[in-house]
């Protein structure tokens, strides 16, 4: 999934929170009230999309600041998107 979150076979909920993920990572300035809507309509409440969007901006911002640091991966760690 980490490599290709497109084709795993993921619930609809599971798949609209990676599509959000996705916008919030590399479109941000494209996200709507539309992505939020269509993740309630899947059942999650406001709470549940405010802590998604807080751990996305998270872990968006601390990969920001470990690249601009040059902070260097421990040796077993995964490489996701560090080729």
């Amino acid at each position: 999934m980490v490599d290709d979150w497109k084709s795993a076979p993921l619930q609809e909920r599971e798949r609209a929170l990676c599509e959000l993920a996705a916008r919030l990572t590399h479109q941000q300035h494209a996200a709507s009230a539309a992505d939020l809507e269509a993740l309630r309509r899947l059942g999650l409440d406001d709470r549940a999309i405010h802590e998604a969007v807080q751990v996305i901006a998270y872990f968006n911002y601390i990969t920001r600041i470990a690249d601009a640091l040059g902070v260097e991966l421990e040796p077993d760690a995964p490489r996701y998107g560090r080729g």
